[in-house]
């Protein structure tokens, strides 16, 4: 699956993050439900995040340049730690509204519509969620893969807010009098703590590259595996590796004969750039060739 497939995708999303937010908040003003107003901007900063994602997909995928030799790949980190921090924020608008709603409750008009929206929304999200992260997963795309677990998060708020307007709805059928309108409240609260969760993964795992984190012990381990297994090389050591958006980048040094051409060198240095790259995708490979010495005469890191 190519990059446009990441746009369509992602496209699709800020489609369906934008009628959900419209309907939500709507439904939300009508109903006077808190929970519904929560999830709508829920919604809202999905759709954000939706934009977010399209932007630093596409910005990621230009090459590098002369002023980005690297490439663009660290804009879909900051893309995930910029949702993730929205996400916060939202999480903190949510719980001081909800406190409003648990000190003064109301009660709420027709809830049965808000059933109806969450379990549309619900539904739409996890299909949506779905696609993303079988995106993400064939692209390695973290703004991708960002905006699935917002969207996925949504289902879970989405249902838990539908199962507590539910309640309600069934104690004004048969318990006009009952005073239950705190649930509504109490589901605000339920969905702030689960998006601040999600917000923390999601901020931890896109800021971690920024700083320029190595590559997973797994991950290294391949390198160090393909450069031990080729007999021309005497030893090597200095493994660098760092991580930008989907892109690797790997650099060491290698210890070969001192009589060795240049040409030779050269020629077993390529051979490892194209193993690597094998099993690494996206992988940018830079190798120092040393002579070596009476004391590397046998391969050491």
């Amino acid at each position: 699956m190519q990059r446009n497939e990441t746009y369509k995708i992602v496209r699709f999303s800020v489609a369906s993050n934008t009628i959900l937010t419209l309907g939500k908040l709507v439904t939300g003003i009508i109903t006077g439900s808190i929970a519904i107003v929560s999830e709508a901007v829920h919604s809202l900063i999905d759709l954000i995040a939706a934009l977010i994602a399209y932007f630093a997909v596409r910005k990621a995928a230009q090459p590098a340049d002369r002023t980005h030799p690297y490439g663009y790949g660290k804009f879909e980190n900051i893309s995930g730690t910029i949702e993730g921090l929205l996400i916060f924020g939202a999480a903190i608008y949510i719980v001081c509204h909800a406190i409003e709603k648990l000190v003064n409750p109301e009660p709420l008009e027709t809830p049965s519509v808000g059933v109806a929206i969450m379990l549309i929304s619900a539904v739409v999200n996890f299909f949506v969620s779905q696609e993303l992260f079988s995106v993400a997963k064939e692209n390695e795309s973290l703004a991708a893969e960002a905006d699935a677990w917002h969207l996925r998060t949504d289902v879970y708020t989405s249902l838990g807010v539908m199962a507590a307007l539910a309640i309600i709805t069934i104690a004004q059928w048969f318990f006009s009098a009952a005073n239950i309108y705190w649930i509504d409240s109490l589901a605000a609260f339920i969905v702030a703590i689960m998006i601040t969760k999600a917000a923390w993964d999601l901020v931890i795992k896109s800021a971690k590259d920024l700083f320029d984190v190595s590559l997973p012990p797994n991950e290294v381990a391949i390198v160090e595996n393909i450069v031990e297994s080729n007999d021309d090389i005497a030893g090597f050591h200095a493994i660098k590796t760092r991580k930008a958006g989907n892109k690797r980048f790997v650099e060491f040094h290698i210890f070969v004969n001192s009589q060795m051409t240049v040409y030779e060198s050269h020629r077993i240095t390529g051979l490892l750039k194209t193993e690597i790259a094998s099993e690494l995708n996206n992988a940018t490979v830079i190798i120092h060739v040393e002579p070596c010495d009476n004391t590397c005469a046998i391969k050491n890191k």
